[in-house]
């Protein structure tokens, strides 16, 4: 039986992916974290409830992370110093933080994976638009969330920009530009973010050609989509023996 902590159990990820794991046969919600979580009533009776990351004091297998940008380092050193193999779904993580983790893993041997996005069809885009990038270095992206999501760029748009940055075979000659409206820089790709209601998560990459242009899309329009992708991750995260980036690690 894999002993699951979800931080985040407040929130919408963090609600639907206490239903997923209440499902499991082979699962068990022992504990739920998150700063107001003593509020959840519908919770199981065993599930220990924690509303401060120091007051945990359970033991668990997994940790499973949908907190916030501020949160999610800490949150995941606290869950390899505690044998915990963390599924962090929270973005925000910076580069250097990524590094420290996957040493600290690596000295608890252990493994886990911090997925910018579970949805699979985000997984493909990212893929397709890497393999496009051979042919058409110059692009752009353009990601569209929620108004209540608190980063910007989103972790996937990032590491789409990242991908096609190492796919292609040169540097376009990108104009160098002071407006904010050219969107941030990720290894000279340009990434422009919308935050609005009716919107959940979306995504598309532009390449332009000479005389010709494609553009690779996907959209997420309900958070049930990112249930396949917890799975997948729930299924395969105790086979790890170090702590990974992108759900792809796992197709």
């Amino acid at each position: 039986m894999k002993r699951v902590i979800i931080a985040g159990i407040t929130g919408s990820m963090g609600q639907k992916t206490a239903q997923l794991v209440q499902k499991q046969q082979d699962c068990q919600l022992v504990g739920a974290f998150a700063p107001q979580a003593s509020q959840c009533s519908d919770l199981p009776a065993e599930t220990a409830v924690f509303d401060e990351l120091a007051d945990i004091d359970i033991q668990a297998d997994i940790w499973i992370d949908f907190t916030t940008p501020q949160a999610v380092f800490q949150n995941t050193k606290f869950a390899l110093e505690h044998q915990m193999h963390p599924i962090v779904g929270t973005s925000g993580l910076a580069n250097d933080q990524i590094q420290q983790l996957q040493s600290l893993a690596k000295e608890q041997h252990l493994g886990g994976i911090i997925v910018p996005n579970f949805g699979l069809s985000a997984v493909l885009l990212m893929k397709f638009a890497q393999e496009a990038a051979q042919y058409f270095p110059d692009a752009e992206v353009i990601e569209m969330h929620h108004q209540d999501k608190l980063d910007a760029p989103s972790g996937t748009a990032i590491s789409t920009a990242q991908l096609i940055a190492q796919s292609r075979k040169k540097n376009p000659d990108v104009p160098e530009s002071a407006s904010a409206a050219r969107g941030a820089d990720y290894d000279g790709v340009k990434v422009h973010s919308v935050r609005l209601p009716g919107y959940l998560a979306h995504e598309q990459v532009l390449f332009g050609g000479v005389g010709e242009a494609l553009t690779i899309r996907q959209d997420s329009f309900d958070r049930s989509s990112f249930m396949q992708g917890v799975q997948l991750a729930l299924n395969k995260v105790l086979d790890l023996n170090e702590l990974l980036v992108g759900l792809e690690n796992l197709l």
